[in-house]
């Protein structure tokens, strides 16, 4: 029970991020989406230490482990969409598969160029 209202909690704490950039973005009409200022403010709050990873774990780990069910939605409203993505089934497919395949190769590439950068460091 403690743990599902660290969950929570920490859940509110990120959808006040969420919020504050959503806040921003329709106040000063920027062109950037709510969400992102939201993370950047997130990411520029961890960086200088104001707020604690552990703040805020337990929440990002649930919407993670949990992000799978996040996309049913959209998936969904596609479906509204038939008429566009009907005949162009195959080019689809191939955008995706190589798009995925880009996404991982160059993830991979930046890992390992991290990896052994963090190497060269230590010796």
């Amino acid at each position: 029970m403690l743990n599902l209202g660290k969950i929570i909690l920490h859940t509110i704490v990120l959808i006040g991020f969420y919020q504050v950039g959503l806040l921003i973005q329709t106040t000063f009409q920027l062109f950037v989406p709510g969400s992102v200022i939201g993370m950047i403010l997130l990411f520029i709050f961890l960086s200088l230490k104001v707020i604690k990873v552990t703040w805020i774990e337990n929440g990002a780990r649930f919407i993670v482990d949990n992000l799978a069910l996040f996309f049913i939605p959209v998936t969904v409203g596609i479906l509204e969409y038939y008429d566009v993505f009907a005949g162009k089934g195959a080019l689809l497919i191939l955008i995706a598969l190589i798009s995925t395949m880009l996404v991982m190769g160059i993830s991979g590439a930046t890992s390992q160029w991290l990896v052994r950068r963090r190497a060269e460091e230590h010796d």
